[in-house]
């Protein structure tokens, strides 16, 4: 009997800290807890931080996030009012904001994901179905910049004034959903248009538009650059057949002086006296020679002719 009291003790040593294992729980800062016995929920939710006790095997701690938690919609294709088919991509912050009622419609985070789908891609679809594109692509009534040579027909669809714009939306869908989600114990707190895109058969289109439309402009631009360098061409051709017969015209004139200034001095020479004029046939009979004959020339004259008259009264014979 002696021998087996310490394993008794032992056994009830174990048994005690099991018990007070099993019992003990911690809530931490970011948690929120829901007893359950039997599965069944009892008292409040416990939202106090520390160390608390249940009872152990009957009952069990159920810990869910205090935190905002994430939703992120998949891409759908919806239609819009103008019957163009977009992809829509929506993504959304939420939080469990009374955790028992969580907990008996939802039961945990998966099953509020798989009833947040339904719910937030419903309102979506309603609310892109009931506005135009231009109302879900824009916010405001800017005027944007459009490049040069757009077509008018564009112009006019890019400044169409809008009278609900993208954050409008979001905030019906955000109204609209947020009463079905708080009967689920879920607070939504904001939703957003992630992505807009085009179809694939619509992409291609526009891309084949854009295509064409740069074409144009460029055409339109290498055009007017064409244009503009043959008017370059034609006036420096025009500036320089001007400035050459400017230059023409001053050579003329000068020309014209000096032959009119040698005029006057031939004419003055010839009116001298007969020694002055002999003098003047000289020098130019000199010049003559020594443009005409060099070293290495031979040149056979008659001794009757004038050019030769000189050279007889330089040899003397």
């Amino acid at each position: 009997m002696d021998k087996a009291k310490p394993i008794i003790i032992a056994g009830a040593v174990l048994l005690i800290l099991f018990v007070v294992v099993s019992s003990a729980y911690i809530v931490r800062e970011t948690e929120q807890v829901i007893i359950t016995q039997f599965g069944k929920p009892i008292g409040e939710p416990i939202v106090d931080p520390g160390i608390h006790f249940k009872i152990p095997v009957v009952q069990q701690a159920n810990f869910f996030d205090k935190r905002f938690l994430e939703w992120d919609g998949d891409p759908n294709q919806v239609p819009t009012k103008d019957k163009r088919f977009i992809w829509v991509d929506t993504y959304a912050r939420w939080r469990i904001k009374d955790p028992l009622l969580f907990f008996q419609r939802v039961r945990d985070e998966r099953g509020a994901q798989s009833r947040l789908d339904d719910m937030l891609d419903g309102e979506t679809r309603n609310a892109i179905a009931k506005h135009l594109l231009v109302e879900i692509v824009r916010s405001t009534n800017r005027q944007p910049q459009l490049p040069e040579g757009s077509p008018e027909g564009e112009l006019a669809e890019k400044l169409q004034e809008i009278k609900i714009g993208r954050e409008e939306i979001t905030r019906s869908i955000i109204i609209a959903a947020a009463p079905r989600t708080l009967e689920l114990g879920i607070e939504l707190l904001d939703l957003r248009l992630k992505r807009i895109n085009y179809v694939e058969e619509v992409q291609k289109k526009i891309y084949e538009r854009m295509i064409t439309e740069r074409k144009r402009i460029a055409d339109k631009f290498r055009s007017e650059g064409q244009g503009l360098a043959s008017r370059i061409l034609g006036d420096k051709e025009r500036e320089l057949k001007k400035i050459e017969s400017g230059a023409y015209k001053t050579s003329q004139e000068i020309i014209g002086k000096a032959d009119g200034e040698a005029t006057k001095i031939y004419a003055a020479a010839y009116n001298k006296s007969t020694e002055s004029q002999e003098f003047y046939r000289f020098l130019k009979t000199m010049e003559t020679y020594k443009t005409t004959l060099s070293e290495k020339d031979w040149l056979i004259l008659s001794t009757k002719g004038a050019f030769f008259k000189y050279l007889q009264d330089m040899t003397g014979k």
